[in-house]
């Protein structure tokens, strides 16, 4: 058996269609996990499934959900164990940007979108995967693992980004207090601090941005893609069953610049 072997283990990533997504949901695929992607794009979700199968031992659906929705991720998550029958590891991964607006310009509107997506999309997906995970507590194979796409933006300050920042730091808070609150049942909650990596949201971005990063990271590069695959992995096994209330920096050492 290979060390990170996933077989008959099933991962759900939501947002798991592209970018930072569909990059740790190819890992969980090759290392033989069964991989359950929610995200809202129907053509995005058919591509994603046509480059996942086969990678691995496993299989791959894509159900269509807005994690805004509460009924939708319900919904999502029965056919998930319809399908697979288990949900061992939930990588709350759907985000957007945010507004990109000054302070002084802040809408009522821009906020609560991006904190409707960013975290409250988060929480209501944990709701329903935890309520799985906790009946199965009592079994010989209990617990689970709860993955959280965060950002450094959460522990520094970027202009026009205060919509965004503080949804990653209520994500953060969410991660410390699942991790306290579900280890009685050996279910893990950790978050991954991303920095600065090439997806499609970074592309609309002044190309000067790009270049500026560079600068400012340690590494002098932006983060690599093929690299998220083993992350995704580790902290779906159980390797990374002892580390839980972590908020990790995964920046080449933006953080500390």
């Amino acid at each position: 058996m290979a060390l990170f072997d996933l077989a008959g283990r099933t991962a759900l990533i939501t947002g798991g269609n592209g970018g930072l997504g569909l990059a740790m949901a190819r890992g969980l695929a090759k290392a033989g996990a069964h991989v359950a992607i929610l995200a809202r794009s129907v053509d995005k979700n058919a591509a994603a499934v046509e480059e996942l199968r086969g990678l691995g031992d496993g299989d791959v659906i894509a159900l269509t959900c807005d994690v805004t929705e509460d009924d939708a991720i319900a919904a999502a998550i029965e056919r998930t164990l319809g399908a697979f029958g288990r949900i061992d590891a939930c990588f709350a991964n759907a985000g957007i940007s945010g507004a990109g607006t000054a302070i002084p310009d802040i809408t009522a509107q821009g906020w609560d979108h991006t904190m409707a997506v960013n975290t409250r999309g988060a929480a209501l997906v944990y709701k329903h995967v935890t309520r799985h995970m906790i009946e199965r507590a009592g079994r010989a194979d209990p617990g689970g693992k709860l993955i959280a796409t965060s950002s450094g933006q959460s522990i520094m300050g970027v202009n026009r980004s205060s919509d965004y920042a503080a949804s990653k730091a209520a994500l953060n808070g969410l991660t410390r207090a699942a991790a306290f609150e579900l280890a009685r049942y050996q279910i893990t909650a950790n978050a991954l601090l991303f920095g600065f990596y090439e997806t499609d949201i970074t592309a609309k971005a002044d190309p000067k941005f790009a270049a500026w990063m560079a600068k400012r990271i340690p590494l002098r590069r932006p983060g690599d893609h093929a690299g998220l695959e083993g992350l995704a992995v580790f902290f779906a096994s159980p390797h990374s069953d002892y580390i839980t209330g972590q908020c990790l920096p995964v920046d080449g050492g933006l953080s500390i610049s």
